[in-house]
Parts: structure tokens; sequence; C-alpha cells
């Protein structure tokens, strides 16, 4: 994940030194034409800009004041809920399943991103995540590999598997991802998500309904 436009990056850290090191000098009565005055204020500058770094890296960088020019990549912390529609056909009916509901939690910090995706009958596990941005290409993507592992019960007729999935981010603030997927069982698919809620939540939810795919092969 690239986290900071570095260029932006360079001139806010100059800037607030600048400040810093002028106003630190105003209070403490020193004068800045002075070289040894002028270095007694290095210390303090550097510790208050490690400090208001490690501020920025843990909450700071999810405002939306440094949004685009400072931080390049969405916040998408929370859960989102939406269905997953599989390419997949069923050889008994000649038909695709219907669209099967899915929850996404998206655990995001600074600099990693975790993506679980839940259904009742599994739950993939991302790893490899990475955005894609590029404004002049009016591309926004989210996109990782996945592990799939089904419950017990649905193994007979979804086992485990290796999986991708890209998403296109929608809207600012965004209020949609839609993603196509591929798998290593030589399936695909497509997800649309919709934010449901800032917790994570840990299982999938009654209110979404059930869809067992096992049904599908009677």
């Amino acid at each position: 994940m690239r986290n900071l436009n570095l260029k932006s990056f360079i001139y806010l850290i100059l800037a607030i030194s600048g400040i810093l090191w002028f106003s630190i000098a105003t209070f403490s009565g020193l004068d800045l034409s002075k070289i040894y005055d002028f270095f007694r204020v290095l210390p303090k500058v550097v510790g208050i800009d490690l400090l208001l770094a490690a501020i920025f890296v843990k909450w700071g960088w999810k405002f939306r004041i440094f949004k685009g020019w400072l931080v390049p990549f969405p916040n998408l912390n929370g859960t989102w809920q939406g269905f997953i529609k599989t390419t997949w056909v069923n050889p008994k009916t000649g038909q695709s399943p219907p669209p099967i509901p899915a929850i996404l939690t998206i655990k995001q910090s600074f600099s990693k991103i975790s993506c679980v995706m839940r259904t009742t009958e599994m739950t993939s596990y991302s790893y490899s995540e990475n955005f894609k941005l590029d404004s002049d290409s009016q591309i926004k993507q989210l996109s990782y590999s996945y592990t799939s592992k089904p419950l017990t019960t649905a193994t007979d007729h979804s086992p485990p598997h290796e999986g991708s999935i890209v998403f296109e981010v929608i809207g600012d603030p965004i209020i949609k991802m839609k993603g196509q997927y591929w798998t290593a069982r030589k399936t695909t698919g497509e997800a649309i998500m919709t934010f449901r809620e800032k917790g994570l939540l840990d299982e999938y939810p009654d209110d979404l309904g059930d869809h067992h795919m096992g049904e599908m092969n009677k």
C-alpha cells in the first residue's frame, strides 16, 4: 500500500518543523541567528515531530482533511453487506444459483488492511492486500487474494479454495464496492457491498437470511 503522497508529506513536515522551531525559540527567548541557540531547539522539534507522526499514524490519517492530498487511500473500516453472484451453472438444473447474501468486514490501519468475507456456509480471509489508485486514470480499487474455509457441513459441495477479488470503490464519501472475483476452482462471479456499520461483526448476521448451496445440488 502506498501510504503517503511523498511530496505533500515533505512540504508538510518542513512547514510544521519551521513553525515549531520559531515558536519554541520565541517562547524560550533564544536567538536563532546564533548557531548554539539554533541547535538547542533541534531535540525539542524532533521530539514533537515524532509525537505528531505517531498520532497521525494511529488516528489522524482517518480525518477527511488529509484525504487525497496527503493520504491517497480511502478509509474502509467497518462492516459491509451485500451479495455474491456466481457464474457457476448447476449441471443438474442448467441454472446459476440466486445471489448469496454476504458480509465483508474490513480492519484497516495506516499501514495494513485485512478483509474477511462471510456467508452462512463459508468464511474467507484475505492476504496480499493492495490499493490501486490513479486519479488521472479514474482508478480506485481494492484488491486482495484470499483463502476460503467452508463449514464442515458444506465441504462436499464447496471445498476449501484460494481466490482473488478486485473491488471498485465507488462514491465520495464511499457508498458502494463492486467487485469481480475468480477462484482456483475455475469459478468466477461478482460481489456488491454497501456500508452497514463501523463495528466489525464476528459472525454472519441473522437479518441477512440464509442461503445454502447444498440445497441447489439436490
